[in-house]
């Protein structure tokens, strides 16, 4: 029986998300009993990340099977000298600090055919006997949107849309989303503009879907699936008409991944025209996924699970404060929260800038760290203003409505106007209710169809 008893590994959060990205320092305590004086071989712990996938095809003679793997990082310390040591009976405490290296490297991930996991590992080797060993997962976000792909960032004053047209025979079709990159929980406004030449009748339908891709051995398993899906009215034929829903993101769905060689994940709206007996035309608009706080940051800046200089953010203190207002509304968008709305959490912080407990680097050992949901990632802090997966009218005062806005951010010039609520979103009409046959109806789609993409 082996004398090694309790044998743990307890690492200290540096927010309340237990979330760590490059460059941060995980502290923590290796701590174990002895039941009586033992002679340890080796005593180490270990820092690491990898990407494995693992799948199989067929059956019998037939099945084969796919797998790879790729190694981000692996920092390893000794805590007893490598030549070995005689440990006494009794509870042994060691203090850890390992730094996680600089580079971009993908989130946490878990998938059916493969993971990405970072983990802290400690073992201790003993002359001819079975190693003890124990490990904690970390739940790692990336610090840059270089996973995310091209992003189109927008400008001040603009919103960023993408757009798709389909046109075939007699049927076309032009399809838009106003945002193209969202945070879980956001929701998106989702427009199309269906010419109906033809005497058949036809159906809009809406679906969000992702996308996640395995590749090993030159060979790719693909899993898709549709999120949530929404539909319109009937349009009939010979007819034109312009129709709008509004549609939310899942709050537990996976961000977008495009840095792993191995793994990917991807996102996209597909919109399209359910016809009797007939070729189903649609369109498909990519999305991009990202954390709820690094939606609004421009191209090439880091983010981390709190803005710079929150309690408990990153290890790091040299990141420059924000030029932009750290949300998923607009800088002048009625309603939107500030931070300067919450006031500052009177929790003691320690001499690494993360959130300390009594103990925590000292004797007794500090209790279990719990981390944060690996899956899901960040969860969504903002309240949402629309039900999920339903269609309701465009929120857009009309003209007449007067709004107070907030304070103007420092960077604007004193008395300069700033852009109203409507020039950032123009109404979109939503037609879902009318009759597709309506005249009227589809001469005011005429005047006035979805916005054209700028």
């Amino acid at each position: 029986m082996s004398p090694i008893k309790d044998l743990r590994v307890i690492y200290e959060a540096l927010n309340e998300e237990g979330t760590f990205s490059a460059g941060d320092t995980v502290a923590g305590t290796v701590t174990f009993t002895l039941t009586k004086d033992t002679k340890v071989k080796s005593l180490w712990v270990k820092l690491k990340g990898d990407a494995n996938v693992h799948w199989t095809e067929g059956s019998g003679d037939d099945e084969t099977t796919y797998s790879a793997h790729r190694r981000y990082f692996k920092v390893k310390k000794y805590l007893v000298d490598e030549k070995g040591a005689e440990l006494p009976k009794g509870l042994h405490h060691f203090k850890v600090r390992l730094d996680i290296p600089d580079g971009d490297m993908p989130p946490s991930f878990k998938g059916k055919h493969g993971k990405i996991v970072y983990k802290i590992e400690v073992k201790i080797s003993r002359s001819w006997r079975w190693p003890s060993e124990t490990h904690q997962e970390l739940n790692f976000v990336s610090k840059s949107l270089s996973h995310c792909g091209q992003v189109m960032w927008p400008q001040s004053g603009s919103v960023d849309k993408e757009v798709g047209v389909f046109s075939k025979g007699q049927v076309k079709m032009t399809a838009t989303v106003n945002r193209k990159v969202l945070c879980p929980g956001d929701t998106l406004t989702v427009g199309a503009t269906i010419c109906n030449s033809s005497s058949k009748k036809m159906k809009p339908k809406f679906s969000f879907y992702q996308k996640i891709v395995y590749r090993a051995q030159g060979s790719t398993n693909t899993s898709e699936k549709s999120l949530c899906k929404m539909e319109g009215e009937t349009l009939a034929p010979n007819s034109e008409e312009t129709v709008s829903c509004h549609m939310t993101i899942p709050n537990d769905v996976i961000h977008s991944l495009h840095n792993c060689e191995i793994i990917s994940v991807e996102h996209y709206i597909k919109v399209y025209l359910d016809i009797s007996f007939a070729f189903d035309p649609e369109v498909r608009l990519p999305l991009v996924i990202v954390p709820s706080l690094s939606a609004t940051l421009p191209p090439g800046e880091d983010f981390g699970p709190y803005p710079p200089g929150a309690v408990g953010g990153p290890s790091k203190s040299d990141f420059p404060p924000p030029a932009v207002a750290m949300s998923p509304y607009p800088a002048v968008a009625v309603g939107a929260p500030s931070y300067n709305d919450f006031p500052p959490p009177a929790i003691p912080t320690g001499p690494y800038g993360v959130h300390t407990a009594p103990g925590a680097y000292g004797y007794p050992a500090p209790g279990p760290t719990q981390p944060g949901n690996t899956a899901s990632g960040y969860n969504n802090q903002w309240p949402q203003q629309a039900p999920p997966y339903s269609f309701l009218p465009p929120a857009f005062p009309p003209p007449s409505v007067q709004h107070q806005g907030p304070t103007a951010p420092p960077h604007f010039q004193q008395g300069e106007d700033l852009p109203t609520y409507t020039s950032l979103y123009p109404p979109v009409p939503d037609t879902f209710a009318g009759n597709g046959s309506d005249k009227k109806k589809t001469e005011l789609s005429r005047e006035h169809p979805f916005p054209p993409f700028s």
